[in-house]
């Protein structure tokens, strides 16, 4: 089996332009989430743009030992069939640039329940919202890509995937037992995410790519403090 890790990312965001690009304590939120991905064993691991995000994108793949490939714009489904081809992979693992606090402990153990159960596309629930990844079947990949024709199809990776249920196993486990926390959210959509994830890192980074285990701990302790005070 060939592993590719892709992490999808382009710097037009309209609501936070540039995000991949803010800083955070020991770096941008690109190079935390390059970072920790880089603990998932693999066999390529890149960048997946488009043109207009390459150039500035490329310093910081080069400095975190990553490779960027430009695909098209807004098929992003293409995008990902197309990295699947040139580096060769049977299977990847689909991260996102606007998500530093990734977890490659979660990584590595959804992609050992997808070999394990022969998945078509994997991913836990119940983990915080930006921890988690997906892993996919190149092979399943193509088969969408052959046959979406929604534009959600093609603004997306998995969306058909997951609308075609009889044809494609969809592997869904819940967390692991301490990892489960729904409602906590560090993905970074809006101005708001972001100066949360940063004082996160304020609170917690000490230099190396900070644990799902760490951020749960972290807004249970944060919630306790909360209830206290109330």
């Amino acid at each position: 089996m060939t592993l590719g890790v892709f992490i999808q990312v382009r710097l037009g965001s309209t609501r936070l332009p540039a995000k991949a690009l803010l800083p955070l304590s020991g770096g941008t939120i690109i190079q935390h989430v390059m970072r920790s991905m880089s603990l998932v064993p693999a066999d390529v691991h890149a960048l997946v743009t488009e043109a207009g995000s390459a150039e500035a994108l490329a310093p910081f793949a080069r400095e975190e030992g990553f490779a960027v490939f430009v695909g098209p714009e807004d098929d992003v489904l293409a995008r990902y069939c197309m990295a699947s081809r040139k580096y060769g992979v049977d299977t990847v693992i689909r991260a996102t640039g606007d998500n530093p606090l990734t977890s490659a402990g979660l990584a590595r153990s959804i992609l050992a329940e997808h070999r394990r159960c022969g998945a078509d596309v994997s991913h836990y629930i119940g983990v915080p919202l930006g921890s988690g990844v997906e892993v996919i079947r190149s092979e399943s990949l193509h088969a969408a890509e052959r046959e979406g024709v929604d534009p959600a199809d093609r603004e997306h990776v998995t969306p058909f995937l997951y609308r075609h249920r009889e044809r494609f196993r969809i592997e869904e486990p819940k967390a692991p037992p301490g990892f489960e926390l729904p409602e906590a959210r560090v993905t970074v959509d809006t101005e708001q995410d972001y100066l949360l994830v940063k004082r996160i890192f304020e609170e917690l980074y000490r230099g190396a790519p900070i644990e799902a285990l760490e951020i749960v701990s972290w807004f249970r302790a944060a919630a306790a403090r909360a209830g206290g005070q109330g």
